[in-house]
């Protein structure tokens, strides 16, 4: 047997079931997880069972017209990541090919051919590198060897590959070179090593990180109803359950362009082609609001629709937070958004039962917990291998906020209650809060988050200080929970007895919660102003709200009726506020809260008046 014939292991195709085969020849020779090629029609597939005389291999396109027989290669490596310059404003498939490429390569057909093959990354592209490193300079995993300008917005980060240290031999000028280029040589202990731009990472392995840290930071969203009652800290995760057109689409959309995320990896996995397609068109018209350059800019795409493979579309979001792992190397804070975990766990359970195992809950794989937890465990927030190019340390974080799609809205189903087990933050979306058009559709009661004590510090120190309440964000949203719970229970009652016999301060407590919902929580993601509230203005409007209660409460103890208190001129002022004054222009709010002041004064001068008379 030649040196040739020892890498190149081929076997042929003993069996076929659906998007499985079933390979005679390899099986001494692969290992699982390894890619696999079936050498007439270019199909890749992934080794996922391994027996005495046969392998198994899910293919990651369709196997029509596929015969007995038929040559099968093993390509000796997992599925990996192809890592450099180049990623941002692109889309990719679930296995990383270039959909834009594709496109046009095929003369804008509209349809993927199976078996194409187009590298990942541009090989011909040049990237303007600036080293950071010279000769004789020591440098080890994860170091920043030099800089490219991606995007106007993005500096990417080129580093040394992991478990590779040495000492630098060459590195060239600054320039423009391609990502297969050679930039620079490192004298390893056993060799010299010529390394480019490019880097290839498995999609099942994390990459390795020094250590992680708690994150004290919120990854704010800019919708009012997160940001107060249920935050999400850099480095957090985020399920967000809700039936057919409750608006997980539409939240995902809004934080992808709002949140202070550096880079965002929107992972469109199993969802509706004309779904996909919208989402595309509406990131590609987007402006960032943060820099006014287009968003695509810090935005990866990756793009597996419903009637792609279901192989591609359960490796989809694994490529997609290697991508994100990537990045959070460089020391930034990246967003990861997969839309929905329910079709990925819906292809687990189709490739599970092709493999005749044994199903669990519904027809789910018994290991559907374990992959969860693998995704969602490569969230948070770290110091990373590495230093920059002048020393200093590298401190990233990944966020992952999945949308779960229940059937029928039904959160007891096991995707929803596993992935609960797994996140920190819940937000529910409500059918019936969507179908009255409240948006964003978030049931204050099913919700919860356990980061408020983490980054209640941060919250402190950008406080507005009114005089008149002295309630800090923890104490805001505290005091929001019970006005809600309070008017929860009271339209229960209300059913029984009616709003007009109860006593006027639970009036009011009716009155401010339907204040707090109607012009607080709802937001509207199209309004040019009320799309996304600054932590400014979202300070000031709920304390605004929450002194409207305080100085009603006491006119009530003082004798006034909640007819009273809905006569002030000012609460019209109060309800329109999120649509009428634009962020930037937010210490408007404070000349609302002292018209407030005046008019309630004014009733208790006119009443002190009228008791005198």
């Amino acid at each position: 047997m030649t040196e040739l014939d020892e890498k190149i292991q081929t076997g042929f195709i003993s069996a076929i079931n659906g998007t499985l085969i079933e390979i005679k020849g390899l099986e001494k020779s692969v290992k699982l997880h390894e890619l696999i090629k079936i050498s007439y029609h270019n199909i890749l597939g992934e080794v996922i069972q391994i027996y005495s005389n046969h392998v198994v291999a899910q293919c990651y396109e369709n196997t029509n017209n596929l015969h007995l027989n038929e040559s099968v290669v093993s390509l000796q490596e997992a599925l990996s990541m192809e890592l450099a310059p180049g990623l941002l404003s692109n889309i990719f498939d679930g296995i990383q090919r270039p959909l834009k490429e594709i496109y046009e390569g095929i003369k804008h057909s509209g349809f993927l051919q199976r078996g194409i093959e187009v590298p990942s990354l541009s090989r011909t592209k040049k990237w303007h590198f600036k080293p950071q490193k010279k000769v004789g300079d020591k440098v080890f995993p994860g170091d920043v060897i030099g800089e490219v300008e991606e995007t106007p917005l993005i500096s990417h980060k080129i580093m040394v590959p992991h478990q590779i240290s040495g000492e630098v031999v060459s590195i060239v000028k600054e320039g423009e070179y391609t990502i297969t280029d050679e930039i620079y040589l490192l004298k390893t202990k056993d060799k010299e090593e010529r390394m480019t731009m490019l880097q290839k990472w498995p999609v099942t392995k994390s990459r390795p990180f020094r250590a992680r840290i708690k994150s004290q930071k919120p990854l704010l969203t800019g919708l009012r109803v997160i940001d107060l009652l249920f935050p999400i800290a850099k480095g957090g995760t985020v399920a967000v359950p809700g039936g057919f057109g409750t608006g997980k689409t539409v939240i995902q959309q809004s934080i992808a362009k709002w949140c202070n995320a550096d880079i965002i990896i929107f992972i469109g996995c199993g969802e509706r082609g004309n779904e996909i397609a919208d989402v595309l068109k509406e990131f590609g018209n987007l402006i960032d609001p943060q820099s006014g350059r287009p968003l695509l800019e810090r935005i990866v795409l990756i793009a597996n629709t419903s009637n792609m493979p279901v192989s591609a579309r359960e490796a989809s979001i694994f490529s997609g937070v290697t991508i994100a792992e990537y990045y959070r190397d460089m020391g930034y804070d990246v967003a990861v958004l997969a839309d929905s975990t329910s079709r990925w766990a819906e292809s687990l359970r189709e490739i599970s039962g092709l493999l005749e195992e044994m199903p669990a809950e519904e027809g789910y794989p018994a290991y559907l917990p374990s992959k969860l937890s693998k995704f969602y465990e490569r969230a948070g927030s770290v110091k990373t291998i590495g230093l920059t190019g002048v020393g200093e340390e590298k401190i990233g974080s990944i966020s992952i906020i999945g949308s779960v799609s229940p059937p029928s809205g039904d959160f007891s189903e096991p995707v929803t209650s596993t992935t609960k087990r797994f996140v920190q933050a819940f937000w529910a979306l409500d059918a019936s809060l969507a179908y009255s058009k409240h948006y964003p559709a978030i049931n204050w009661f099913d919700s919860y988050s356990n980061y408020p004590e983490y980054l209640s510090d941060w919250w402190f120190e950008r406080d507005i200080d009114w005089q008149e309440i002295d309630y800090n964000w923890y104490q805001c949203r505290r005091e929001v929970n019970d006005i809600l719970s309070k008017e929860n229970e009271l339209l229960n009652i209300i059913q029984l007895i009616g709003e007009e016999n109860l006593p006027e301060m639970e009036k009011l407590d009716i009155f401010i919660g339907k204040i707090i919902r109607e012009s607080f929580l709802i937001q509207n993601a199209f309004d040019p102003i009320d799309a996304f509230t600054t932590v400014e203005k979202l300070l000031s409007q709920i304390k605004l709200i929450l002194l409207l209660h305080k100085e009603s409460k006491e006119l009530i103890q003082q004798g006034f009726i909640i007819e009273d208190i809905k006569s002030l001129a000012v609460i019209n002022e109060i309800m329109r506020l999120n649509i009428s004054i634009p962020n930037q222009e937010f210490l408007k709010i404070l000349s609302i809260k002292n018209q407030l002041i005046r008019e309630i004064e004014s009733l208790k001068l006119i009443s002190g008046v009228r008791k005198k008379v």
